[in-house]
């Protein structure tokens, strides 16, 4: 195990439903996903966003900074990225995901496919950390929390010498990430809601 990651704290099973209420809350000013859950209600996203928690346990990766799960970071190899039917059953993530509704969930397949098409395009052949999800609470912003989950994803990947590659929705995270030596890719447009992500990445050192 890295350097980085001893000092982490690894989720369990026990902390998915944690999970999905900080990512959930992380979120709730995320242009993309306050249009995307708009129509949910608030148990309905903390259910959903405990999904890719769920997922990354299985498949991948799930770190916060302690036991108080003040953030998260959460990730998989490359060839795990998309959320399969099947890899969500076997995770035990689709559970979760389907309470957000099947109107809302057959919206988001058509809203989030340009995403999966450019992931693919940008990263083909490659060999990479798909970082899922990174989110810090609100009440912990601003103390250093998401540097530290990152500064752990960036070890692992400089360790393995493969990149990492993620999307995010503003400028703010894109000058984030930027200091961190991610490089902005396409700008990737989403139908339906009409809001853009734009996919970053970071070579290994």
């Amino acid at each position: 195990m890295s350097e980085q990651l001893d000092r982490l704290y690894k989720l369990q099973k026990k902390d998915i439903l944690k999970a999905g209420t900080v990512f959930a809350d992380a979120f709730s000013t995320d242009p993309v996903w306050k249009k995307v859950l708009s129509q949910a209600a608030e148990d309905q996203k903390r259910s959903f966003f405990s999904s890719p928690a769920r997922y990354c346990l299985k498949y991948g990766k799930i770190y916060a900074p302690s036991e108080k799960i003040e953030g998260m970071a959460a990730w998989v190899p490359g060839d795990k990225g998309e959320m399969t039917f099947w890899r969500g059953l076997r995770s035990g993530s689709i559970s979760y995901a389907m309470k957000i509704g099947t109107k809302i969930l057959k919206e988001m397949q058509i809203i989030f496919a340009p995403l999966e098409a450019a992931r693919r395009k940008e990263m083909a052949g490659r060999e990479y950390i798909y970082l899922i999800i990174l989110g810090v609470s609100p009440e912990y912003q601003g103390q250093g929390f998401g540097g530290k989950l990152l500064r752990a994803v960036i070890e692992e990947s400089n360790d393995a010498g493969i990149p990492i590659y993620l999307e995010t929705a503003t400028e703010k995270n894109i000058s984030m990430y930027e200091k961190f030596g991610f490089k902005k890719l396409d700008r990737i447009d989403h139908p339906v809601i009409d809001l853009p992500q734009w996919g970053m990445i970071r070579e290994a050192d």
